[in-house]
């Protein structure tokens, strides 16, 4: 196992496929504090984010993704939160890898909630229980090249997908909305057995390619330190000095 990566993962692979790629240590979705605390307890050469939480919990903060890159630590990023921090972060050195992660490279001012979808508590493996939108933008606009619905449906499709709010937002969901709205029912009857077997992921997509990247990486020797300011303040610094802690306790095995 690469005990040298740490990666969050959570909606967008399961860790038994993501182990199929790249044998490393999975926690699930990141949260604020959880880098601090991967650092503290594992020491890693490389942190990978891919699922984090939104919402309900706090999100990972930027802050404590340049005090690990401060620290030697690679940070990669791809497919959903970790595509979002890492083009925030990229003139600061956070590796960004995938489509979407370049997506949001070229808008930044694109919503968070593009990559977000509804997920099973942890306990429950952070199962998807929803579609990303740039998912399900990205299949209608398959659809229309291929000629399975035309652009006027997709427009219309892409516009109800983004009225819905992220907790609510599916494939499912979406064609029954079409439906009550009264939208072409041959399209959409022909849309939905096309997704039944065309239907791709590009999140997951840009997870496995990232994974499989890391997997033939030596990751492992001395990484320069990034030269970064930032200013640690008070709520940051407890975070650090409490993960620190709590890294010396689990280490003593109590």
């Amino acid at each position: 196992m690469r005990d040298d990566i740490v990666v969050f993962l959570g909606p967008t692979l399961s860790e038994p496929q993501a182990r199929t790629y790249l044998d490393a240590i999975y926690f699930p979705p990141v949260g604020c504090a959880d880098v601090v605390r991967a650092v503290a307890k594992h020491a890693p050469a490389a942190i990978v984010l891919i699922d984090g939480v939104f919402g309900e919990l706090p999100a990972v903060r930027h802050q404590e993704i340049l005090w690990a890159m401060a620290r030697g630590v690679r940070v990669y990023g791809a497919a959903s939160i970790g595509a979002l921090r890492a083009a925030e972060l990229a003139p600061q050195g956070m590796i960004g890898h995938g489509l979407i992660y370049r997506w949001y490279r070229r808008h930044p001012l694109a919503d968070d909630a593009d990559v977000t979808v509804p997920m099973a508590p942890a306990a429950l493996g952070s199962r998807a229980l929803g579609d990303a939108l740039i998912d399900i933008r990205l299949m209608l606009r398959k659809a229309e090249r291929i000629g399975i619905i035309q652009r006027r449906l997709r427009c219309e499709l892409e516009s109800l997908a983004r009225a819905l709010h992220f907790s609510e937002r599916s494939f499912p969901k979406l064609l029954a909305a079409a439906e009550n709205n009264h939208r072409p029912a041959g399209e959409l009857q022909a849309l939905k057995a096309w997704l039944k077997i065309g239907a791709a992921n590009q999140k997951r997509t840009d997870a496995v390619n990232l994974l499989t990247y890391l997997a033939r990486q030596n990751i492992s020797s001395p990484h320069k330190p990034i030269q970064l300011e930032f200013e640690l303040t008070e709520s940051f610094a407890n975070d650090v000095e409490y993960y620190n802690m709590l890294g010396t306790v689990l280490s003593k095995g109590t």
